[in-house]
């Protein structure tokens, strides 16, 4: 059983897609279904490049992990929105370079808590946490004893934030991240990325997609503006600073600009707290 699992009493709602199922099937999962499909095939009418994006983003996580896991010496993550089980989850990737390493995983997509608690039934150095992403205090309630607050910590929010609408309370996406970097000690780190498009056609028509196929659990493709926000609080790891995710710190020559997409890019880096 994996450290903190609570029961599952919500029943998967296959009515609605679930931005967690299409991504699922974005990446090539099999755990979704045609609602998340259909959806999906809607939304690469819009924005054609979504299936690249999924995959550059989950490159993106990877290489991060392993990155702040091996040459930073982080060994407690905090994975805010984590999403559907895949190849290299992050327990996955940062227990690989450092045995050890503790690894939350935060979600209210009951499906998602399903399969995690499935998957890592056997691995004491993980928790799976039943909670909506901005419920920042009770999270760090709920975690210790297991993650040791007084260390360092990685927290990331590795494009989800799009699935969170603005708000004029502490529920508003930059305020969420703030609430986290508050909370954090110096020598930690946020990760943070986003989907964004200089394009308004496609920012709203995504928007507007989503938060139908969804049923309102979606906020909005967002600017790179409104992203570099989020990083206020942070001291910014430059190089690269804050850039479409493909190019922070790529383990092979990134795709030249005719081959990239155009309609919409996953942007954002990496930041440290410094005090």
């Amino acid at each position: 059983m994996a450290y903190g699992e609570k029961s599952q009493t919500r029943l998967i709602d296959t009515s609605k897609a679930s931005a967690a199922r299409m991504y699922d099937w974005l990446l090539g999962g099999t755990e979704n279904y045609e609602v998340d499909r259909d959806a999906c095939s809607e939304l690469l009418k819009i924005a054609p490049s979504t299936q690249q994006l999924a995959r550059t983003n989950r490159d993106f996580l990877r290489r991060v992990v392993r990155i702040l896991a091996a040459e930073i010496g982080i060994d407690q993550f905090l994975d805010h929105g984590s999403g559907l089980p895949t190849q290299d989850n992050v327990h996955e990737v940062a227990q690989r370079v450092r045995p050890g390493a503790k690894v939350v995983y935060v979600d209210n997509d009951p499906m998602v808590l399903a399969h995690a608690r499935t998957s890592l039934d056997d691995n004491e150095n993980t928790m799976v946490l039943d909670y909506d992403m901005r419920s920042t205090g009770d999270i760090r309630r709920a975690t210790e004893g297991f993650l040791n607050w007084s260390r360092p910590i990685a927290a990331l929010f590795v494009s989800v934030l799009h699935c969170l609408p603005d708000a004029d309370d502490e529920k508003d996406p930059a305020a969420v991240v703030r609430a986290v970097a508050d909370q954090l000690v110096p020598g930690s780190y946020m990760v943070i990325c986003q989907l964004v498009s200089d394009d308004p056609a496609v920012r709203h028509g995504v928007t507007q997609l989503m938060a139908d196929a969804t049923n309102g659990h979606w906020g909005r493709v967002r600017e790179t503006h409104e992203v570099r926000r989020y990083f206020d609080p942070l001291e910014i790891e430059d190089p690269p600073g804050l850039v479409d995710v493909i190019d922070w710190r790529p383990d092979s020559p990134p795709p030249p600009a005719h081959l990239r997409p155009t309609d919409w890019v996953e942007w954002g880096g990496v930041g440290c707290i410094t005090g």
